[in-house]
Protein backbone atom coordinates (compact mmCIF):
# COMPACT_ATOMS: atom_id res chain seq x y z
CA UNK A 1 0.00 0.00 0.00
CA UNK A 2 1.05 3.57 -0.58
CA UNK A 3 1.55 6.52 1.73
CA UNK A 4 1.42 9.95 0.08
CA UNK A 5 2.65 13.22 1.59
CA UNK A 6 2.09 16.71 0.16
CA UNK A 7 4.33 19.74 0.63
CA UNK A 8 3.34 23.19 -0.62
CA UNK A 9 6.24 25.37 -1.64
CA UNK A 10 6.70 28.83 -3.20
CA UNK A 11 9.64 29.47 -5.54
CA UNK A 12 10.86 32.98 -6.37
CA UNK A 13 11.94 34.27 -9.78
CA UNK A 14 15.36 35.86 -10.15
CA UNK A 15 13.68 38.60 -12.17
CA UNK A 16 10.00 39.22 -12.89
CA UNK A 17 8.76 36.98 -15.71
CA UNK A 18 6.55 39.04 -18.00
CA UNK A 19 3.90 37.66 -20.33
CA UNK A 20 0.95 39.31 -22.10
CA UNK A 21 -1.22 37.97 -19.24
CA UNK A 22 0.80 39.68 -16.52
CA UNK A 23 4.01 39.34 -14.53
CA UNK A 24 5.07 36.40 -12.37
CA UNK A 25 7.30 37.06 -9.35
CA UNK A 26 6.84 33.70 -7.63
CA UNK A 27 5.58 30.20 -8.41
CA UNK A 28 3.54 27.89 -6.17
CA UNK A 29 3.93 24.10 -6.40
CA UNK A 30 2.74 21.08 -4.45
CA UNK A 31 5.28 18.27 -4.14
CA UNK A 32 3.90 14.75 -3.93
CA UNK A 33 5.98 12.11 -2.16
CA UNK A 34 4.78 8.51 -2.55
CA UNK A 35 6.27 5.67 -0.48
CA UNK A 36 5.49 1.97 -0.38
CA UNK A 37 7.55 1.13 2.69
CA UNK A 38 10.77 0.51 0.77
CA UNK A 39 10.94 3.00 -2.06
CA UNK A 40 10.05 6.65 -2.57
CA UNK A 41 8.91 8.72 -5.56
CA UNK A 42 8.53 12.48 -5.90
CA UNK A 43 6.48 14.52 -8.37
CA UNK A 44 5.46 18.15 -8.79
CA UNK A 45 1.92 19.51 -9.18
CA UNK A 46 2.16 23.11 -10.38
CA UNK A 47 -0.94 24.78 -11.87
CA UNK A 48 -0.48 28.17 -13.50
CA UNK A 49 -2.79 30.80 -11.98
CA UNK A 50 -5.67 31.88 -14.24
CA UNK A 51 -4.43 29.58 -17.00
CA UNK A 52 -4.49 25.91 -15.96
CA UNK A 53 -7.85 24.23 -16.40
CA UNK A 54 -7.42 22.79 -12.89
CA UNK A 55 -6.46 26.08 -11.23
CA UNK A 56 -9.04 26.32 -8.47
CA UNK A 57 -9.38 27.70 -4.95
CA UNK A 58 -9.65 24.23 -3.40
CA UNK A 59 -6.68 22.82 -5.33
CA UNK A 60 -4.81 21.50 -2.28
CA UNK A 61 -7.91 19.86 -0.81
CA UNK A 62 -8.84 18.17 -4.08
CA UNK A 63 -5.28 16.93 -4.61
CA UNK A 64 -5.32 15.51 -1.09
CA UNK A 65 -8.56 13.66 -1.85
CA UNK A 66 -7.04 12.06 -4.94
CA UNK A 67 -4.00 11.04 -2.87
CA UNK A 68 -6.26 9.58 -0.16
CA UNK A 69 -8.08 7.55 -2.81
CA UNK A 70 -4.79 6.08 -4.06
CA UNK A 71 -3.77 5.25 -0.48
CA UNK A 72 -7.10 3.53 0.22
CA UNK A 73 -7.34 1.54 -3.02
CA UNK A 74 -3.65 0.94 -3.68
CA UNK A 75 -4.37 1.86 -7.30
CA UNK A 76 -3.39 4.87 -9.42
CA UNK A 77 -5.75 5.35 -12.38
CA UNK A 78 -4.62 8.24 -14.66
CA UNK A 79 -8.03 8.31 -16.38
CA UNK A 80 -9.62 9.63 -13.19
CA UNK A 81 -7.33 12.66 -13.37
CA UNK A 82 -7.73 13.43 -17.08
CA UNK A 83 -9.39 16.79 -16.33
CA UNK A 84 -6.75 17.73 -13.74
CA UNK A 85 -3.53 17.80 -15.80
CA UNK A 86 -1.16 19.39 -13.27
CA UNK A 87 -2.23 16.90 -10.58
CA UNK A 88 -1.99 14.05 -13.07
CA UNK A 89 1.53 15.06 -14.10
CA UNK A 90 2.78 15.23 -10.52
CA UNK A 91 1.29 11.87 -9.56
CA UNK A 92 2.48 10.22 -12.80
CA UNK A 93 6.01 11.45 -12.06
CA UNK A 94 5.92 10.28 -8.44
CA UNK A 95 4.64 6.79 -9.35
CA UNK A 96 7.21 6.36 -12.15
CA UNK A 97 9.96 7.57 -9.84
CA UNK A 98 8.80 5.11 -7.19
CA UNK A 99 8.82 2.20 -9.62
CA UNK A 100 11.89 2.99 -11.74
CA UNK A 101 14.12 5.12 -9.56
CA UNK A 102 16.19 8.04 -10.82
CA UNK A 103 15.76 7.16 -14.50
CA UNK A 104 12.04 7.14 -15.19
CA UNK A 105 12.54 6.62 -18.95
CA UNK A 106 15.67 4.78 -20.03
CA UNK A 107 17.11 6.93 -22.83
CA UNK A 108 20.58 8.24 -23.72
CA UNK A 109 19.51 11.62 -22.31
CA UNK A 110 18.39 10.15 -18.98
CA UNK A 111 21.68 8.24 -18.75
CA UNK A 112 23.67 11.45 -19.35
CA UNK A 113 24.94 10.33 -22.76
CA UNK A 114 23.14 12.91 -24.93
CA UNK A 115 21.87 16.46 -24.53
CA UNK A 116 18.57 17.92 -25.72
CA UNK A 117 18.77 21.04 -27.90
CA UNK A 118 16.71 23.84 -26.33
CA UNK A 119 15.71 27.38 -27.19
CA UNK A 120 16.74 30.45 -25.26
CA UNK A 121 13.78 32.35 -23.82
CA UNK A 122 13.64 36.16 -23.83
CA UNK A 123 10.98 37.42 -21.44
CA UNK A 124 8.88 40.49 -22.07
CA UNK A 125 10.18 43.81 -20.88
CA UNK A 126 10.93 47.21 -22.32
CA UNK A 127 12.97 47.44 -25.50
CA UNK A 128 16.33 47.86 -23.74
CA UNK A 129 15.66 44.95 -21.36
CA UNK A 130 14.65 42.60 -24.16
CA UNK A 131 17.68 43.60 -26.23
CA UNK A 132 20.01 42.93 -23.30
CA UNK A 133 18.37 39.56 -22.56
CA UNK A 134 18.59 38.57 -26.21
CA UNK A 135 22.31 39.40 -26.37
CA UNK A 136 22.87 37.29 -23.26
CA UNK A 137 21.17 34.27 -24.86
CA UNK A 138 23.18 34.61 -28.05
CA UNK A 139 26.42 35.00 -26.08
CA UNK A 140 25.56 31.81 -24.17
CA UNK A 141 25.51 29.90 -27.46
CA UNK A 142 21.81 29.57 -28.26
CA UNK A 143 20.94 29.11 -31.93
CA UNK A 144 17.17 29.20 -31.39
CA UNK A 145 15.62 32.05 -29.44
CA UNK A 146 11.98 32.55 -28.46
CA UNK A 147 10.77 36.09 -27.89
CA UNK A 148 7.75 36.77 -25.71
CA UNK A 149 5.82 39.55 -27.46
CA UNK A 150 2.60 41.44 -26.85
CA UNK A 151 3.40 43.54 -23.77
CA UNK A 152 5.15 46.55 -25.30
CA UNK A 153 4.46 48.49 -28.50
CA UNK A 154 4.39 46.15 -31.47
CA UNK A 155 6.56 48.61 -33.43
CA UNK A 156 9.29 48.26 -30.79
CA UNK A 157 9.05 44.46 -30.91
CA UNK A 158 9.30 44.57 -34.68
CA UNK A 159 12.36 46.80 -34.42
CA UNK A 160 13.99 44.27 -32.08
CA UNK A 161 13.34 41.46 -34.56
CA UNK A 162 14.76 43.63 -37.36
CA UNK A 163 17.93 44.29 -35.37
CA UNK A 164 18.41 40.57 -34.79
CA UNK A 165 18.06 39.81 -38.49
CA UNK A 166 20.45 42.61 -39.44
CA UNK A 167 23.01 40.92 -37.21
CA UNK A 168 22.22 37.22 -37.66
CA UNK A 169 20.80 35.38 -40.65
CA UNK A 170 18.06 32.76 -40.25
CA UNK A 171 20.76 30.11 -40.77
CA UNK A 172 22.64 31.41 -37.72
CA UNK A 173 19.70 32.08 -35.38
CA UNK A 174 16.21 30.57 -35.50
CA UNK A 175 13.63 33.02 -34.18
CA UNK A 176 10.33 32.01 -32.62
CA UNK A 177 7.81 34.46 -31.21
CA UNK A 178 5.10 33.78 -28.63
CA UNK A 179 2.19 36.23 -28.50
CA UNK A 180 0.29 34.40 -25.71
CA UNK A 181 -2.97 35.44 -27.40
CA UNK A 182 -2.13 39.17 -27.36
CA UNK A 183 -3.24 40.05 -30.93
CA UNK A 184 -6.76 40.96 -31.97
CA UNK A 185 -8.07 38.86 -34.85
CA UNK A 186 -8.62 42.01 -36.94
CA UNK A 187 -4.94 43.00 -37.00
CA UNK A 188 -3.26 39.61 -36.41
CA UNK A 189 -2.73 38.78 -40.08
CA UNK A 190 -1.20 42.18 -40.81
CA UNK A 191 1.18 41.86 -37.86
CA UNK A 192 2.22 38.37 -38.93
CA UNK A 193 2.89 39.65 -42.46
CA UNK A 194 5.24 42.25 -40.98
CA UNK A 195 7.00 39.63 -38.84
CA UNK A 196 7.32 37.26 -41.80
CA UNK A 197 9.78 39.67 -43.46
CA UNK A 198 12.37 38.54 -40.93
CA UNK A 199 12.35 34.77 -41.44
CA UNK A 200 10.46 33.86 -38.26
CA UNK A 201 10.25 30.12 -37.59
CA UNK A 202 6.77 30.27 -36.04
CA UNK A 203 4.39 32.28 -33.91
CA UNK A 204 2.69 30.75 -30.87
CA UNK A 205 -0.94 31.53 -30.11
CA UNK A 206 -1.37 34.84 -31.98
CA UNK A 207 -4.97 35.35 -30.75
CA UNK A 208 -6.65 34.30 -27.52
CA UNK A 209 -7.82 30.71 -27.19
CA UNK A 210 -11.35 29.53 -27.86
CA UNK A 211 -11.81 31.15 -31.28
CA UNK A 212 -11.47 28.03 -33.43
CA UNK A 213 -12.95 29.49 -36.62
CA UNK A 214 -10.80 32.64 -36.42
CA UNK A 215 -7.67 30.62 -35.62
CA UNK A 216 -8.41 28.26 -38.53
CA UNK A 217 -8.69 31.25 -40.87
CA UNK A 218 -5.36 32.61 -39.66
CA UNK A 219 -3.69 29.22 -40.15
CA UNK A 220 -5.01 29.11 -43.73
CA UNK A 221 -3.80 32.61 -44.62
CA UNK A 222 -0.81 33.34 -42.41
CA UNK A 223 2.63 33.73 -44.02
CA UNK A 224 4.03 32.41 -40.72
CA UNK A 225 3.61 28.88 -39.37
CA UNK A 226 1.26 29.05 -36.38
CA UNK A 227 1.76 26.95 -33.23
CA UNK A 228 -1.06 26.35 -30.74
CA UNK A 229 -0.41 26.49 -27.01
CA UNK A 230 -3.14 27.93 -24.79
CA UNK A 231 -5.65 26.64 -27.36
CA UNK A 232 -4.95 23.10 -26.14
CA UNK A 233 -5.77 23.79 -22.48
CA UNK A 234 -8.88 21.98 -21.29
CA UNK A 235 -9.13 19.83 -24.43
CA UNK A 236 -8.57 16.56 -22.60
CA UNK A 237 -10.71 14.08 -24.53
CA UNK A 238 -8.81 12.25 -27.29
CA UNK A 239 -11.61 12.60 -29.86
CA UNK A 240 -11.94 16.30 -29.11
CA UNK A 241 -8.19 16.73 -29.64
CA UNK A 242 -8.48 15.27 -33.13
CA UNK A 243 -11.56 17.36 -33.86
CA UNK A 244 -9.86 20.61 -32.84
CA UNK A 245 -6.68 19.92 -34.81
CA UNK A 246 -8.74 18.90 -37.83
CA UNK A 247 -10.65 22.20 -37.74
CA UNK A 248 -7.74 24.57 -37.05
CA UNK A 249 -4.91 22.73 -38.86
CA UNK A 250 -1.94 24.49 -37.21
CA UNK A 251 1.64 23.92 -38.32
CA UNK A 252 2.72 22.98 -34.78
CA UNK A 253 1.45 22.36 -31.27
CA UNK A 254 3.45 23.29 -28.17
CA UNK A 255 2.95 20.88 -25.28
CA UNK A 256 3.28 21.31 -21.52
CA UNK A 257 2.43 18.24 -19.41
CA UNK A 258 1.13 20.37 -16.51
CA UNK A 259 -1.33 22.12 -18.83
CA UNK A 260 -2.07 19.60 -21.56
CA UNK A 261 -3.01 16.35 -19.91
CA UNK A 262 0.04 15.17 -18.02
CA UNK A 263 2.41 12.67 -19.61
CA UNK A 264 -0.53 10.60 -20.84
CA UNK A 265 -2.16 13.58 -22.53
CA UNK A 266 1.05 14.82 -24.14
CA UNK A 267 1.62 11.42 -25.72
CA UNK A 268 -1.93 11.51 -27.10
CA UNK A 269 -1.41 15.00 -28.53
CA UNK A 270 1.88 14.03 -30.21
CA UNK A 271 0.43 10.84 -31.72
CA UNK A 272 -2.69 12.64 -32.97
CA UNK A 273 -0.66 15.50 -34.45
CA UNK A 274 1.75 13.10 -36.18
CA UNK A 275 -1.17 11.31 -37.82
CA UNK A 276 -2.30 14.66 -39.26
CA UNK A 277 1.14 15.89 -40.37
CA UNK A 278 1.36 18.49 -37.58
CA UNK A 279 4.67 19.09 -35.83
CA UNK A 280 5.20 19.51 -32.11
CA UNK A 281 7.66 20.30 -29.39
CA UNK A 282 7.54 20.15 -25.59
CA UNK A 283 8.18 22.88 -23.03
CA UNK A 284 8.06 23.28 -19.29
CA UNK A 285 5.39 25.44 -17.64
CA UNK A 286 7.69 27.15 -15.11
CA UNK A 287 7.96 24.11 -12.85
CA UNK A 288 10.87 23.62 -10.47
CA UNK A 289 13.72 21.31 -11.44
CA UNK A 290 11.67 18.35 -10.18
CA UNK A 291 9.05 18.89 -12.86
CA UNK A 292 11.62 19.97 -15.45
CA UNK A 293 13.64 16.76 -15.01
CA UNK A 294 10.53 14.64 -15.58
CA UNK A 295 9.49 16.70 -18.63
CA UNK A 296 12.96 16.44 -20.16
CA UNK A 297 13.05 12.66 -19.66
CA UNK A 298 9.56 12.40 -21.20
CA UNK A 299 10.68 14.53 -24.16
CA UNK A 300 13.64 12.27 -24.86
CA UNK A 301 11.40 9.21 -24.62
CA UNK A 302 8.76 10.59 -27.01
CA UNK A 303 11.02 12.00 -29.72
CA UNK A 304 13.87 9.52 -29.53
CA UNK A 305 17.60 9.95 -29.70
CA UNK A 306 19.31 13.07 -31.10
CA UNK A 307 16.33 15.45 -30.98
CA UNK A 308 16.72 18.12 -33.67
CA UNK A 309 13.76 20.41 -32.98
CA UNK A 310 14.77 22.78 -30.13
CA UNK A 311 12.60 22.18 -27.07
CA UNK A 312 11.47 24.68 -24.42
CA UNK A 313 13.34 23.23 -21.46
CA UNK A 314 15.64 26.07 -20.41
CA UNK A 315 13.72 27.21 -17.32
CA UNK A 316 15.84 25.62 -14.60
CA UNK A 317 17.77 28.82 -13.87
CA UNK A 318 14.72 31.05 -13.38
CA UNK A 319 14.40 30.67 -9.60
CA UNK A 320 16.59 31.82 -6.73
CA UNK A 321 15.53 28.87 -4.58
CA UNK A 322 15.13 26.02 -7.07
CA UNK A 323 15.48 22.41 -6.00
CA UNK A 324 18.86 20.85 -6.90
CA UNK A 325 18.61 18.26 -9.67
CA UNK A 326 21.21 16.77 -12.03
CA UNK A 327 20.41 19.21 -14.86
CA UNK A 328 22.83 21.59 -16.55
CA UNK A 329 22.88 23.70 -19.72
CA UNK A 330 25.96 23.59 -21.95
CA UNK A 331 25.69 25.89 -24.94
CA UNK A 332 22.23 25.29 -26.36
CA UNK A 333 21.75 21.80 -24.91
CA UNK A 334 20.21 20.56 -21.68
CA UNK A 335 22.15 17.70 -20.13
CA UNK A 336 21.31 15.33 -17.32
CA UNK A 337 24.38 14.51 -15.21
CA UNK A 338 24.00 11.27 -13.28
Amino acid sequence: MYKIDLEERVLHFRQPAGTSRGIYTDRRSWFVTVTDGNRQGVGECAPLPQLSCDDRSDYAQLLRRFCDQIEQTGCFDPELLRDYPSMLFGLETAMLHLQAGDIIFDTPFSRGEEGITINGLVWMGNFEEMTQRLDQKLDQGFHCVKLKIGAIRFEDELELVKRIRNRYSHREVELRVDANGAFDFEDALYRMELLAQYAIHSIEQPIRAGQWSFMAELCRNSPLPIALDEELIGVNDRDQKRQMLNIIRPAYIVLKPSLHGGMMGVREWVETARDMGIGSWITSALESNVGLDAIAQLTADIYGSAIRMPQGLGTGQLFTDNIPMPLTIKGDKLWRCR
